[in-house]
């Protein structure tokens, strides 16, 4: 029951944060203010697996300081001024929340892959990879360096791509993040019998792919009108929920099943799908579309 709250408690602060950044971010800075919240969220989960070294203190202790972490954030939030995003007229109504959604994924379900895919990404390395390492002969030790090597690549790039993604636009980034990510993974695949092969490639995909979460948010920010955002940020978290849950599963499947084909092959077969996406969609002028209907 605690972690069920816990879990609804950070998927409203997830979408409350989302929404507030794409709703009030000028277009020309949007990229670089989420690539922030994504570098923090990134800092987040590469600080909360240390916490667990507290466990020798106490075993209390790790719940103590996340709880003591957690009512600093909130008290800080008394210290802002209460936004209110935009919104339909006919929100109010379950029909008019079901067309709303319906109108988020009809121009920007294409935005919603990028998150599916991060969700999917960080859940399989988290919880299939260490499995797959035992049987596949790699050490305890390489595993400890190689998940961190993918966490460091995601919070150096985090920046530098949202920056990047205001002046290129945020599609051809994802473009060149998701292609250089199937690369970097079925490298993996084919250098998995030597570690330094496996940390080089675990840094590069973290480079690139770390940033697919906050490259999809503004992308989905930048196909739909404000009144719009607070539905597609929630259909974000929900996508990024769908990929975690879906990860683990198919990852655990491949496993068992496909004998002698590299786990790593699951994980660039996903983003070669959503490349292919990107590259088949097209959505210039989605906005104006969508504001008109």
């Amino acid at each position: 029951m605690l972690r069920l709250a816990i879990g609804i408690g950070d998927h409203m602060l997830h979408f409350a944060t989302q929404t507030w950044i794409t709703s009030f971010s000028p277009k020309d800075r949007l990229g670089r203010n989420i690539s922030l919240y994504g570098l923090f969220f990134g800092l987040g989960f590469a600080a909360g697996p240390l916490m667990t070294g507290f466990l020798k203190v106490n075993t209390t202790l790790p719940f103590i300081i996340s709880s003591a972490i957690s009512l600093a954030a909130w008290l800080t939030v008394w210290l802002l001024k209460n936004e209110r995003p935009e919104h339909d007229s006919d929100s109010s109504s379950f029909f008019g929340t079901m067309k709303r959604f319906g109108k988020v994924f009809k121009y920007a379900w294409v935005a919603f892959l990028p998150p599916f895919g991060y969700g999917f990404l960080e859940a399989s390395l988290n919880g299939n990879f260490p499995v797959y390492a035992m049987r596949s002969g790699i050490g305890v030790d390489a595993v400890a360096l190689l998940l961190p090597a993918f966490a460091i690549g995601g919070i150096l790039s985090q920046l530098p791509l949202g920056i990047l993604s205001d002046k290129l636009g945020r599609r051809n980034v994802l473009l060149v993040v998701t292609l250089a990510g199937f690369i970097s993974f079925t490298a993996a695949g084919l250098l998995e019998n030597s570690t330094t092969g496996l940390l080089i490639c675990f840094f590069i995909a973290g480079t690139v792919v770390g940033s697919t979460f906050s490259l999809g948010i503004s992308y989905m920010a930048d196909l739909l009108p404000k009144q719009l955002l607070p539905a597609g940020n929630l259909m974000c978290g929900i996508f990024f929920s769908f990929g975690s849950i879906s990860g683990p599963f198919i990852g655990g499947l491949a496993i068992q099943w496909l004998k002698g084909i590299s786990f790593f092959y699951v994980i660039s077969t996903m983003l070669l799908l959503i490349f292919i996406a990107l590259v088949a969609v097209r959505h210039e002028g989605s906005t104006q579309q969508a504001n008109s209907v």
